[in-house]
């Protein structure tokens, strides 16, 4: 098979990985997992680039016998892009937008376009794709095809089933074909897809049949209905049902998750934008039970949704000092909170639906409390929910929320029943889960905590389903409403449907795929739901000794198994965030913060591995890690990458050596310091291009990438050498004088010091190592302790409220907040925690100092400037680019934009690396470059990342400024 996989490799044009070297070896890692719980190693990978190449591939299938497996963004749920086969992404080279009609409101897209992308496009137009998953902003149209995506307003805005117009494929035996409105008699078409219409129209004209479909699929009244193969829709259509809607068998192939054929294109219907105006009741009920009754009244007012959220998600977000300004709109303690939304042209006609809902609700004595938010406002509330979910990922142990029964939908009218009947299992079986989402559309998310790594757990895991099944056909509901039915419920697809109505399942899959080539094991002949899961029984606790302290998180091994494989990573730019810069540029699935945590984690968790970092693997997929922290905050897990490839390097190269380049840029601080003596030949080297790029060579940097040069002393020399003055107040601050700031930046941190001594302060420079961030960007992790601890010992008994630590670059003075934390000794841990407590970037200082009034606007000129200001990434994710914005605006005629940048992409040494200079420049093209280019000539623009200024010069021959620096210049000097 190794052989024929090469030669399929070289016919393909785009790259195909198979287990033939660490790299390849890596990707096959990173594919074997999605957002479920289960994790099977491909045979293959491949990313086609056109038609030609899902052709070879679906040849070679047919011929080997193995399966292709369509995959998207890779965001289910149910396991449906998990297998043994060759995994196919499309999500690379599939992501055109074809055509838009707006006369028609139909758009032609490829299966790799984003859902919120899309929308971003036909915004313009006035135009929307109505269905929209929770994970819409990296969720892609292919994917939503193969679930039959609903979302938050499916009770409006429908499944995708209700868009889908046109599918363009390719079948099994490698045929073009095109399904849409059409006739259904067989005598139209040729080949496989007249097989395929024959065999529909022979399966469906049978009385008896359709009898027995519309008695043992879901009830009509449960609008969320993808439990197998949705021929409950087909046979009410022409010619099974007179008068009944066209025959389409896009119906059919709308939630087949890629089991049927691979689709190459979707035509979509199209919907107008909806109104501006939102009012948001938010229904505050005493017991979960009133909450959806209260849900029954609430949908005789035809909102546009009525969402769900329970005490015990909601709790995690009140009980979170960062998020629980978000429930200002919580009144005492509900059980559950119902919010129901209402859309219109005019504020009145929301408030006036808003006031009947209330009006309603409490003369039937559902809830208490029923405060409204309007548009803006909206977002708080659902924030909470987001919030609380993401948090409810974070709890500690090894029992954890559980996709399981997540998807079931019932009618709305029953949901109250089914969800005591739920509850009632639950409690025999000795599990607590959380409720929230679409009550709406009769489906909870209910998630049960669940111990997988034991053997009770995964008795738990198959008994509550098969619990929950019996339920759910007691109602003559859906076992899948819209995360689909995967490898995780095919397995009682049988049980909920009945076995005949299963063997007609059978007969689609064979009419369309009689070779089984695609996705195989799903839906149909599905393997038991409790195999190859991600996660190991009984495996014993991680002992592998590390440098940092991973005991917040259990170990390092549980924070790599808390990324859920939710795919927030992989966001393109447009969505905005931090996380993933790498990811946003090349757009490959070895990029994402997920693949990082899992191959990671599938390495960490082999039990008979005595060195399990040790594998280049686990190096080629942090290769273009920038460490730029993003995933700390965007992740909703807080998987923190960073952290981990520091540890990973440090231990990789106590078995395999430190490069030298590693070493070389690890000790920035010494070499500055060595250069500083030699000034002269320093600055005539790097500031001499030809001379530059053999020195840039000679080190492994890229030879176009500029150097800084160095000022005329250093920071410290020049503080020391100051005559006293008697500038200052009666308080005082610490300058924390970091490396980047002492040698290069030297200008700047002369103008915060003067800055901080014209607002009235006494500044300190005492006497401290450098910050150690040189070392941690190289994951010489040792290094970076030894000093981290003797900062804590040097500074911690100096600083207090009265007397912080100030600091300008933000790598650096971050690293006392964040990583010093996680290095310092036992016996320093307090002080480590107090030297936190009180370290400040100088923006936060200033922003804090403003707030408290101790510095005045009439200190600052009243002429008119425009700043437009790139956050350092570590503000983003430690800090706040408001107390940036906030700063800046002590000028009273100062307008400053925020630039909806992520990384810069220079991050630290990253985008001098000759290796990594492409990507780094790829970075810096997605937002930051071309925002910047745009730019009115006079608007000034600020950042506060040294990395960051040099990248922008670079990148775009535009001179950026501290904050500092701008500040500095608009003070009125007396």
């Amino acid at each position: 098979m190794q052989s024929d996989l090469s030669l399929l490799a070289e016919k393909m044009g785009g790259p195909l990985y198979y287990n033939s070297s660490p790299e390849h070896n890596t990707q096959l890692l990173a594919y074997s997992t999605d957002a479920s719980v289960y994790q099977e190693k491909p045979l293959a990978v491949a990313i086609p680039e056109n038609t030609d190449d899902i052709k070879l591939l679906i040849g070679f299938a047919r011929q080997h016998q193995v399966t292709l497996i369509p995959r998207a963004a890779g965001t289910s749920l149910a396991g449906q892009v998990v297998g043994n086969g060759i995994v196919v992404d499309i999500s690379r080279h599939f992501n055109e937008v074809i055509e838009i009609n707006t006369a028609e409101k139909w758009v032609r897209v490829q299966p790799g376009v984003i859902r919120d992308d899309l929308n971003r496009k036909l915004a313009p137009h006035g135009l929307m794709f109505g269905p929209e998953t929770s994970t819409a902003n990296r969720a892609m149209i292919g994917g939503m095809v193969g679930n039959n995506s609903c979302g938050l307003h499916s009770i409006v805005w429908g499944a995708v089933r209700d868009h889908l117009l046109e599918v363009t494929a390719i079948l099994s035996d490698g045929s073009d074909a095109v399904f849409k409105e059409e006739p259904v008699d067989a005598n139209h078409y040729t080949g496989l897809k007249k097989d395929i219409y024959a065999g529909i129209q022979q399966l469906l004209r049978d009385e008896a049949r359709q009898a027995l479909i519309k008695k043992q699929f879901p009830k009509a009244a449960v609008v969320r209905r993808n439990t197998g193969y949705a021929l409950d829709s087909m046979v009410y259509r022409q010619p099974f049902t007179a008068g009944g809607a066209p025959f389409n068998l896009c119906q059919l192939i709308a939630g087949s998750e890629g089991t049927l054929l691979f689709i190459t294109e979707v035509k979509l219907q199209l919907l107008d934008l909806p109104p501006k105006e939102t009012a948001l009741v938010c229904v505050h009920c005493n017991s979960l039970q009133d909450s959806l009754r209260a849900n029954i009244i609430a949908l005789q007012h035809q909102p546009m949704a009525s969402e769900l959220v329970d005490r015990y998600i909601m709790n995690f977000t009140r009980e979170h000092p960062e998020y629980r300004k978000n429930c200002f709109f919580v009144e005492g303690d509900p059980a559950a909170i119902l919010m129901v939304e209402f859309m219109a042209d005019s504020k009145a006609t929301v408030t006036r639906q808003a006031e009947q809902l209330i009006t309603d609700l409490k003369q039937q004595g559902h809830g208490y409390a029923y405060p409204v938010l309007y548009n803006e406002d909206t977002k708080y509330a659902w924030d909470v929910r987001k919030a609380g979910l993401g948090l409810l990922r974070n709890l500690p142990g090894d029992t954890q929320p559980v996709n399981l029964i997540e998807d079931c939908a019932v009618s709305p009218q029953e949901l109250p029943e089914y969800v005591h009947d739920l509850q009632e299992m639950l409690q025999k079986h000795q599990v607590n889960a959380s409720y929230y989402a679409h009550a709406g559309a009769g489906e909870l998310h209910v998630e049960p905590m669940i111990n997988l790594k034991t053997k009770e757990g995964l008795a738990l895991f198959r008994n509550i389903l098969a619990d929950t099944v019996v339920i759910v056909k007691k109602y003559n509901g859906s076992l899948s409403g819209e995360h689909g039915d995967g490898r995780l419920r095919g397995e009682y697809i049988a049980t909920i449907i009945g076995q005949e109505t299963y063997e007609l399942f059978k007969q689609v899959k064979q009419l369309f795929d009689p070779h089984a080539i695609f996705n195989r094991g799903k839906i149909t002949d599905t393997p038991p739901m409790d195999s190859h899961l991600r996660v190991q029984v009984n495996q014993p606790a991680s002992t592998l000794a590390t440098h940092f302290d991973f005991s917040a998180q259990g170990s390092m091994l549980r924070l790599a198994e808390k990324c859920s494989g939710s795919g927030d990573c992989r966001r393109s730019e447009m969505a905005g965030g931090t996380m993933c810069p790498s990811y946003m540029a090349t757009r490959n699935e070895k990029d994402t913060t997920r693949a990082r945590a899992n191959v990671l984690r599938q390495f960490l968790s082999n039990t008979a591995d005595a060195e399990p970092l040790n594998h280049k693997e686990i190096k080629e997929v942090m290769d273009l890690c920038l460490s730029c922290k993003g995933c700390k905050s965007d992740c909703p897990s807080g998987v923190d990458i960073t952290k981990m490839k520091a540890e990973f390097l440090q231990q990789y190269y106590d078995k395999n050596g430190v490069p030298f380049r590693s070493k070389l840029i690890g000790n920035f601080a010494a070499q500055m310091k060595l250069a500083s003596i030699f000034r002269w030949g320093y600055n005539l080297i790097f500031g001499t291009p030809f001379l530059r790029r053999i020195a840039n060579r000679a080190v492994g940097f890229h030879p176009e990438r500029s150097m800084p040069l160095l000022p005329g002393t250093t920071l410290r020399t020049w503080f020391n050498r100051r005559v006293p003055t008697q500038q200052g107040g009666d308080k005082e601050v610490i300058f924390f004088c970091d490396e980047f700031t002492n040698y290069y930046d030297v200008e700047i941190g002369q103008r915060a010091i003067l800055l901080l001594e014209a607002l009235g302060y006494r500044v300190r420079i005492p006497a401290h190592l450098e910050s150690g961030r040189s070392f941690l960007s190289k994951g010489l992790v040792k290094k970076a302790a030894l000093i981290a601890n003797e900062n804590i010992s040097r500074l911690s008994g100096l600083v207090s409220e009265d007397i912080p630590v100030v600091g300008l670059e933000p790598s650096a003075i971050l690293t006392l907040r964040d990583e010093y934390i996680d290095l310092a000794r036992p016996e320093n841990k307090t002080n480590a925690l107090h030297l936190a407590k009180h370290t400040y970037t100088i923006e936060e200082f200033i922003a804090a100092a403003a707030e408290k009034g101790h510095i005045s606007k009439a200190a600052f000129t009243t002429e008119k400037r425009a700043i437009a200001v790139h956050g350092h990434c570590y503000q983003k994710v430690l800090s706040s680019q408001h107390a940036i914005s906030t700063m800046l605006s002590l000028p009273e005629h100062y307008s400053v934009q925020v630039i909806p940048s992520g990384c810069c992409g220079m991050a630290g040494s990253f985008g001098y690396e000759a290796e990594h200079y492409a990507v780094s420049q790829q970075v810096g093209e997605l937002i930051l470059f071309p925002t910047i280019r745009k730019m009115q000539p006079d608007t000034i623009i600020a950042a506060s990342g040294t990395s960051c200024r040099h990248q922008i010069k670079d990148g775009t021959h535009k001179h950026a400024k501290h904050p500092v620096e701008i500040l500095w210049e608009a003070l009125i000097k007396n």
